[in-house]
């Protein structure tokens, strides 16, 4: 019985994957979407790869409970797309957490027509540092998918300079 789950489980996510591709291809080859490859995120994955995390596992869980998992992979796609490095501007670095999300909406409308639950994610994923909770629960699973992922970039980031600072020490001794 249990390897019977397992491999149902690995049957179901095998399925998503292609599925997930079918759903977010379009929005991959927007020259928009493309750019966001060029910013770092979190310091160790590029802006492009957390949303590609965020979005798979948004709609990985959406489609496990059953959800609207095409527009938590849509949402979770381009919940980020503002196009600068906010570490290098320092005027749009203030307010940036509140903000950003106003932004990346405005930039998504350019790439393609979204629905409500769409523009909800993306206005609405940094709720608990904006005080407006998302109105579907499409957006919580982005919400806290997005904590998730950030959270496992700054460790992983953490983890690669006390790397880079303990080769460092070592070769100077």
């Amino acid at each position: 019985m249990v390897f019977f789950l397992f491999r149902r489980l690995r049957e179901f996510r095998s399925n998503a994957v292609a599925e997930f591709y079918l759903h977010i291809r379009p929005l991959l080859e927007d020259p928009q979407v493309q750019e966001l490859g060029n910013y770092i995120q979190h310091n160790c994955h590029s802006r492009l790869n957390h949303c590609l995390d965020v979005a798979y596992c948004s709609f990985f869980i959406a489609k496990l409970l059953g959800w609207d998992y095409k527009s938590a992979a849509r949402g979770g796609l381009l919940h980020d797309l503002f196009l600068y490095d906010r570490k290098e501007n320092k005027q749009k670095a203030q307010g940036h957490l509140r903000r950003h999300p106003i932004i990346a909406l405005e930039n998504a409308r350019k790439v393609c027509t979204l629905n409500k639950v769409e523009e909800d994610i993306i206005r609405r994923h940094m709720w608990l540092v904006t005080l407006v909770p998302p109105r579907y629960k499409e957006g919580y699973i982005v919400t806290f998918v997005d904590k998730y992922c950030a959270l496992r970039e700054a460790i992983i980031s953490y983890r690669n300079s006390r790397r880079t600072l303990a080769l460092s020490a070592g070769g100077a001794a």
